[in-house]
């Protein structure tokens, strides 16, 4: 054989092998060694206010914001109103503990003024059909007569007053009768029946939150000084320089907006994210463009924009349309920088408030939108969290060229973690989350993405030396994925969860 023969051979081996594997989605990025070894850019382009609490510090009365459960007992009868059956009926004042039925999720129209929605989702508000002063909660849309100002006792803040839209304050009347009568000249006092004392059940620091929460004056101020500070250049710079190819970019639907998106979304992230596209190329980083809210949210969690915790994305075929519109605008956008390595379709999707069927019908829809302009970039397919099957995607996505599943691996957010000592943690890693990669990864399947993970836990008391190891058992199983892996997140004012903070104190080495 000559030499000429036998590389003609070699090249036809070699491009037998990579049409089959593009055949099966089963190309790797960059190369055949390539992972990717990657950071999220949490807590910039998508607000989450764990990550940065100093961004909710100007809001006025920030422990209502919206999506906040309060529940309110009432001084004189103590106990609490609650949504006769969860909504749809009367407001009463029966119950001596507080849960579901007798909490308010608060919908802010100003930093005194709300609507109240309550667990069936319908909104409190006055008996249009009746007196026009008994309290109930039957609206499905709030309007004037479902909105409500909240005083609070100068000296005692927990004390308040509730003011009806027919410019009385609430009363507890009776038990069983919640009224909009009274004149407000009472003395707060233990026998007041207009005063309740007020407990907060939770809330959200989210995208919605913060936009509304500073209005749409100062909103936009603050917005963007947060997008010009909190990531910059240096940081590309020092990802660049230490181990890492890439960043995964969470960003909300509404960066797609142009410069009026939707109340209260505020413009200016599309320009952050521009740079970091320019950025990326200066430093020779690739980008992951995440959609990590999508319209009507895909979970209840502050990072998917939602405002009270409701899970409404994919309800509708509008949901999904608005989604996919998206995603075709930030693939045209950015389709020709040598930058764009992935555009993952949706972040964490919560079962089973989404189907499958729903997921599968959308994921088509965005990968076709994101082929309509790249042939090159992969489409990272989230799956659902929740009770589902860590394999439904696969067969779906080993009919997509470029394709990819993402997997988040965290020691935390369940009970089965809460007592378990440094061994037992690392164990998992290296036995539990191995298995599960093995299970999710096959030869003619799509590729694999753990696109979140910390070196975080629930132990306490742990050395630096124990975080080295429960980091390093994960950078070497999860540097097994066929995609690679992103870090959960470069920068948090919670030391462990910045990537930044571990590398400079030697806690990982990447």
């Amino acid at each position: 054989m000559t030499a000429l023969q036998y590389s003609q051979i070699v090249t036809f081996f070699l491009l037998f092998c990579f049409f089959i594997s593009v055949s099966h989605g089963r190309v790797p990025p960059a190369g055949a060694d390539f992972r990717v070894k990657a950071v999220n850019l949490g807590g910039w382009l998508v607000t989450e206010g764990w990550i940065k609490p100093s961004l909710f510090d100007g809001i006025p009365n920030k422990d209502f914001l919206d999506g906040t459960g309060l529940q309110f007992k009432s001084v004189a009868v103590g106990k609490y109103l609650a949504a006769e059956t969860g909504g749809g009926t009367i407001v009463v004042a029966n119950r001596t503990s507080a849960s579901g039925w007798e909490t308010f999720k608060l919908w802010r129209i100003n930093e005194t003024t709300f609507n109240f929605r309550v667990f069936n989702k319908q909104f409190v508000g006055l008996d249009k059909a009746g007196n026009g002063i008994n309290i109930v909660a039957v609206a499905s849309t709030p309007g004037v007569w479902e909105t409500f100002q909240i005083v609070r006792k100068s000296d005692d803040v927990n004390r308040v007053r509730i003011r009806a839209s027919n410019g009385f304050f609430l009363q507890v009347k009776t038990e069983e009768l919640v009224t909009a009568d009274f004149q407000g000249n009472g003395t707060w006092a233990d026998d007041d029946p207009s005063v309740f004392l007020i407990t907060s059940a939770g809330g959200y620091q989210g995208e919605f939150q913060v936009t509304n929460g500073y209005g749409p004056v100062k909103a936009p101020l603050v917005m963007g000084e947060h997008w010009r500070t909190f990531i910059v250049e240096d940081d590309f710079k020092f990802v660049a320089g230490n181990g890492l190819n890439a960043v995964r970019i969470p960003v909300g639907w509404w960066i797609a907006c142009g410069p009026n998106p939707p109340k209260p979304f505020v413009a200016g992230a599309l320009r952050a994210l521009d740079n970091a596209f320019f950025w990326a190329r200066k430093y020779g980083l690739k980008v992951i463009i995440d959609l990590h809210a999508a319209p009507g949210s895909q979970n209840p969690w502050e990072h998917s924009g939602t405002r009270d915790g409701s899970q409404e994305w994919g309800l509708t075929d509008d949901s999904i349309n608005q989604t996919v519109a998206v995603i075709d605008f930030l693939t045209a956008r950015y389709a020709k920088s040598p930058s764009l390595l992935a555009v993952e379709l949706l972040n964490e999707p919560l079962s089973p408030g989404v189907s499958l069927d729903t997921l599968s019908k959308y994921y088509k829809a965005g990968y076709d939108a994101v082929r309509r302009h790249s042939s090159t970039a992969y489409v990272i397919l989230s799956n659902r969290l929740g009770p589902a099957d860590s394999t439904e995607l696969i067969p779906f996505a080993s009919g997509l060229t470029r394709s990819v599943i993402d997997v988040h691996y965290y020691n935390l957010f369940s009970d089965v973690y809460s007592n378990l000592t440094v061994q037992q943690n690392i164990d998992i890693i290296q036995t539990n989350r191995t298995a599960q990669l093995a299970r999710i990864t096959s030869a003619n399947g799509p590729l694999v993405f753990v696109g979140e993970w910390v070196a975080e836990w629930e132990v306490s008391g742990a050395a630096k030396e124990d975080y080295q190891r429960f980091a390093a058992a994960q950078l070497q199983v999860y540097g097994r994925a066929t995609f690679g892996w992103a870090y959960w997140t470069l920068k948090n004012v919670v030391n462990h969860w910045s990537l930044e903070w571990m590398i400079k104190n030697g806690y990982i080495k990447l």
